[in-house]
């Protein structure tokens, strides 16, 4: 059986005259399409603002990067979880961590974990762990993530999610400068060291306080062996910034 040709799009009739009159229509769509992918991280992300002893930040937070992550944690901001929780451990060169702990390092309870979603979020154009991010923190179970979350404090690539080339197997996959080589897919998806840690959101204002955190004096706290800031950093309030 013969294939013939689509029509060619400019024999349609009438649509040289059409092209004029729909050129700028077509035009405004592009440019609301993608103004509407520069919302997503801009006007219309959420924020929530963060007092503590060492003064205020703001982060905005990607549902449409990490949508399950970022719904616990403006849960948990809802619940007023944060209120009166302590930034834990500080350690300067990388980052600080806080929401799970009392001012007296009597952990608060939480709710089921969140599921990882780091990979995702990276594939849909997310943020790395670089300096201002904010990403979930865990146990050595990626699917741990409840309450506690750290901010970031300088680029810290080893940190990242680790993407799985296609294939199954996987031909080729290089990992700390060795080559696996025919690997099951599920065996690196499944692989714990290979998730990183979920980025869902950065500090939008406020980083110098956060300099200023990272800055204080540290030693042991409550069960906590170093990295507890000697004068308990608190948080007084977090709240979404309307």
């Amino acid at each position: 059986m013969a294939l013939h040709p689509a029509p060619a799009l400019l024999s349609l009739p009438g649509l040289s005259k059409l092209m004029p009159r729909l050129w700028p229509a077509l035009m405004a769509l592009a440019l609301l399409a993608a103004g509407g992918a520069a919302l997503a991280q801009s006007g219309t992300a959420p924020r929530v603002k963060f007092v503590t002893s060492e003064g205020e930040f703001v982060v905005e937070v990607y549902p449409d990067k990490a949508p399950k992550t970022v719904a616990n944690f403006l849960q948990y901001v809802n619940d007023k979880h944060y209120d009166g929780t302590v930034f834990h451990r500080v350690i300067s060169n990388f980052m600080v961590q806080g929401g799970g702990f009392d001012a007296r390092y009597n952990q608060k309870p939480t709710r089921a974990p969140v599921p990882h979603e780091g990979r995702e979020a990276l594939a849909k154009g997310g943020d790395k762990n670089t300096v201002g991010t904010l990403a979930m923190a865990r146990t050595n179970d990626p699917q741990s993530a409840t309450a506690q979350f750290f901010i970031n404090v300088k680029d810290n690539d080893f940190l990242n999610p680790t993407p799985i080339p296609p294939g199954d197997p996987v031909p080729r996959f290089e990992y700390q400068g060795r080559v696996y080589e025919n690997t099951p897919r599920a065996q690196l998806l499944n692989a714990a060291q290979l998730f990183g840690y979920t980025v869902f959101g950065k500090v939008v204002s406020g980083m110098e306080v956060v300099n200023n955190i990272k800055s204080v004096p540290t030693g042991a706290g409550g069960p906590f062996p170093s990295d507890v800031p000697k004068t308990p950093v608190l948080i007084i309030s977090a709240s979404l910034n309307k």
